[in-house]
């Protein structure tokens, strides 16, 4: 390992952070075969001069790159990230013995994200919002942001307001704020506690830059009218800070993949013969748009994302029936004469995937009581591997997988696929 002077190293690849590895040192945006030279700190050089640049290597298109750290690898070519991150899923599979066809790949455009969540800084004079730095507390201003959606950076004067008059010199606000159809809902915590002055002011600038809701440490200053976006036919009222998919091209793609998963997308393959269970449902991203053709049944441990669910499902027109359940699927996964009820599954855990369930399901395969079809989603492509190489066990086939990237310029894997066992007859 280089110690604190300056020495030259070849980067053999990329970790799963995107950084470049050379022997056991860590070089941050550096690409495989460049060499490269710098001050090692703790194994790592986190500003490496280029000796020798990559043929992938690219000028990054963003003026705030350099020290911004909500990009990670802007420094490659589009077709270098695409391949990169299919090459860490087949990895993740190989490692557990698996392999699959993959379905052409999709990646969100630029200026898609909806969804994020924004440090804000009070200065001595007015506020700072933007994302921190690479391994840094610093903040970052991230004027021409090619990240964030148009609606979320016309928002950003309005976070420098709130931060200005909400935040304190010592601390930090984070702002999780998300792109909805009635304007920019933001989400706020680490400020100062509210006293009848901020409860005052804070509201009168949200109204003035038209928010469509404004929380501050968990407590709803200002909601004009209900805040809605759009699952299939429902109109769905968000929780504050509720997890949404980071795209609504990369929902899309996902929605698509699970639909087609489940035979019910003209592909091949025959729709569910009976109920589909959808598991860590969150506000109804599956569950609503799959109940324009089938009966589901919604399980999510977040009672507020339950409920916007059901409500949503409830004001909406042509829909089949859609029944919710609040439930932690790792303390209490659906057992085997549970999971007979259903003829198809979606899956979308959070990064920890779902070890818990897997076995379970497992045990209903040997009791002949598994659903015959399982479309997973992941944002962990060896967590999912895990899960699925626990499925292959218990007979199900890995049919295909699909890469949607939706947190462009990232290190950021996420996946769909369908897992089956149509092959094996069911008592």
């Amino acid at each position: 390992m280089l110690g604190h002077g300056a020495g030259m190293i070849t980067i053999e690849r990329l970790n799963l952070r995107g950084e470049g590895v050379a022997r056991e040192t860590f070089v941050a945006r550096a690409l495989p075969g460049e060499l490269v030279e710098g001050e090692a700190e703790d194994g790592r050089i986190a500003r490496p001069h280029i000796l020798t640049p990559s043929p992938r290597r690219v000028a990054a298109p963003c003026a705030h790159y350099r020290n911004c750290g909500g990009c990670a690898l802007q420094h490659a070519d589009d077709a270098f990230v695409a391949e990169w991150k299919a090459g860490v899923l087949h990895r993740a599979l190989e490692g557990q013995g698996l392999e699959a066809p993959f379905r052409q790949a999709h990646c969100s455009p630029p200026g898609a994200r909806r969804r994020a969540t924004l440090a804000g800084r009070r200065l001595k004079s007015g506020a700072l919002v933007g994302f921190h730095g690479r391994a840094s507390d610093v903040v970052t201003a991230v004027p021409g942001c090619l990240l964030l959606s148009p609606s979320l950076m016309a928002a950003l004067p309005a976070l420098e307001a709130l931060v200005e008059a909400g935040g304190t010199r010592k601390g930090e606000v984070a702002l999780a704020v998300t792109a909805l159809e009635g304007g920019v809902d933001v989400a706020a915590r680490g400020g100062r506690a509210l006293d009848a002055g901020l409860r005052r002011d804070l509201p009168r600038i949200a109204s003035a830059h038209a928010l469509a809701r404004l929380t501050w440490d968990g407590e709803l200053l200002y909601q004009p009218t209900p805040p809605l976006l759009r699952m299939g036919r429902a109109q769905v009222q968000v929780p504050p800070g509720a997890f949404l998919q980071a795209t609504a091209e990369g929902e899309a793609a996902l929605v698509a993949a699970v639909r087609a998963a489940l035979g019910m997308s003209g592909e091949g393959g025959r729709p569910p013969e009976g109920p589909v269970a959808d598991l860590f449902a969150g506000c109804g991203t599956f569950a609503l748009p799959l109940a324009e053709a089938v009966p589901v049944h919604a399980l999510e441990g977040d009672g507020a994302a339950l409920e916007a669910l059901d409500t949503g499902w409830r004001g909406a027109e042509g829909l089949k029936r859609v029944t919710t359940e609040r439930r932690d699927l790792f303390r209490r996964p659906l057992m085997p004469e549970e999971l007979a009820r259903f003829a198809a599954l979606v899956i979308d855990p959070p990064r920890a995937g779902a070890a818990a369930q897997m076995g379970e399901i497992a045990r209903a395969a040997a009791l002949g009581k598994a659903p015959g079809v399982i479309a997973m989603v992941s944002c962990n492509p060896v967590t999912f591997a895990r899960d699925a190489k626990v499925l292959a066990g218990a007979g199900y086939r890995l049919d295909w997988v699909q890469m949607v990237d939706q947190f462009r310029w990232s290190a950021h894997v996420e996946l769909a696929a369908r897992l089956s066992r149509g092959h094996i007859a069911r008592n």
